[in-house]
């Protein structure tokens, strides 16, 4: 099938990627004209594993075109994915969806033929409906179908995520062709036995939400015991070891830490209480409040436990940040706790250096007064105090023994749990989470 995406960014240029590989021809549009430029070279605009090869290769192979023309857009097929991005409101908890609505108003009107329209980005319950009466008051003479078709991907497994999801959801409206339509797109992966959820539009909306709440409630849930093992004495590592062997339950995001961040958890569960505010059903999430208080009130304890760990005052304190993205096998630092973190200390008197694998860049666009190293050991070079605050692999793997002659006090903070405990404290580091 001629398939358009509607918006490259990280969903876009993936979802794009993907339908090439299914064998789709496919035409991406993106207005940003830097963006634009790399991707027609082959080129991602940021870090996901194995999405450069997967573009260049259908770029390269033509199965993959990219353009910042909608007269094009329009003419190109008849499905066209919605994948443009909705970020918070400034100010508000609500979701800005200026991007969504220039879609439907710059699309639209340019159709010359009856066009399916197919939503992935994450939206507030009822966004389907409002674009799908607009459309209709926009069409020439064609008839338009809005349906909707939510994303789940993880960062840093993307395209394992889209080829090979753990379900698929299409929200459609009654008496609609979407789910004929969409069955053919994603064939490759119904045959293989991936569930198909077909609904209504609201429901569909409401599944990615949900599904971002339950996750930012199961990491408070367990940075909140943490604080009662804190207080107690208690491991928490133990403790969500333990309680995960429950099947009820799952180990999978209960992982004490400095919480979560990135663009979507933070700003999906925000918008989703103020939705549930227009929609009179408050009440029913404010629990949320609680899960994204929790979640900042662990950037702040993280603070307090580097200045006890550094005799109280942070002052003239050489500090070593290893990871600055919000998550590993991500550039993404997008209401990163790390750099949050980071920017805390800094504001305390202390000298911070900063080293991440990919997100260095990224990071220094947003906070230019951080200082920035190349690698762990170039970061840790005269430290008072190393904190592990994104746990990639070399973190992870890391030997302590390696830093023992270049920082100048031996005091580690496992901001992630991820690393040896006992192999720190035996190389004669102090340990502190």
């Amino acid at each position: 099938m001629r398939l358009t995406v509607i918006g490259m960014g990280y969903l876009g240029a993936t979802h794009a990627a993907c339908m090439a590989e299914f064998g789709h021809e496919v035409l991406g549009v993106e207005r940003n004209p830097d963006r634009l430029a790399k991707l027609k070279d082959g080129e991602v605009p940021f870090y996901e594993p194995g999405l450069p090869e997967l573009l260049k290769r259908h770029i390269d192979s033509g199965r993959l075109h990219v353009t910042d023309s909608y007269d094009a857009a329009a003419s190109w097929g008849e499905v066209f994915f919605i994948a443009v991005g909705t970020p918070q409101k400034r100010g508000e908890n609500a979701a800005d969806l200026c991007y969504v609505d220039a879609v439907i108003e710059e699309l639209v009107p340019l159709l010359e033929h009856d066009a399916l329209i197919l939503g992935k980005s994450t939206v507030p319950v009822g966004t389907a409906q409002r674009l799908a009466d607009r459309a209709n008051e926009l069409a020439k003479d064609v008839h338009v179908e809005v349906a909707w078709n939510p994303e789940f991907l993880r960062e840093g497994f993307a395209i394992q995520d889209t080829i090979h999801p753990d379900r698929l959801v299409l929200g459609q409206f009654a008496g609609g062709g979407a789910e004929a339509v969409t069955r053919e797109i994603y064939a490759p992966i119904i045959e293989e036995g991936t569930p198909f959820i077909v609904t209504d539009t609201a429901t569909a909306e409401l599944v990615k939400a949900s599904a971002n709440a339950f996750l930012a409630t199961k990491i408070s849930f367990i940075n909140a015991i943490a604080e009662v093992c804190s207080a107690a004495g208690a491991d928490v590592s133990a403790l969500a070891d333990a309680i995960g062997y429950d099947p009820r339950i799952g180990r999978k995001f209960l992982n004490a830490g400095i919480g979560f961040g990135g663009g979507c958890l933070p700003k999906d569960i925000r918008a989703f209480m103020a939705r549930a505010g227009e929609l009179g059903a408050a009440q029913a999430l404010t629990f949320l409040r609680e899960v994204d208080n929790v979640n900042m009130r662990r950037r702040t304890r993280m603070v307090e436990v580097a200045r006890e760990a550094c005799g109280g005052s942070l002052v003239g304190v050489n500090v070593a940040i290893l990871g600055a993205a919000f998550k590993p096998e991500s550039d993404d630092v997008r209401d990163s706790p790390a750099l949050n973190v980071a920017g805390q200390i800094q504001l305390q008197g202390a000298s911070v250096t900063v080293y991440d694998p990919k997100a260095n860049p990224n990071s220094r666009a947003i906070f230019p007064t951080l200082s920035y190293a190349e690698s762990t050991l170039e970061a840790c070079d005269h430290a008072d105090v190393v904190l592990v605050l994104t746990e990639w692999a070399e973190f992870r793997e890391l030997n302590p023994y390696d830093l023992n002659s270049v920082v100048r006090q031996r005091i580690v903070i496992d901001g992630r749990l991820c690393l040896d405990k006992a192999q720190w404290q035996s190389a004669g580091w102090t340990y502190f989470t």
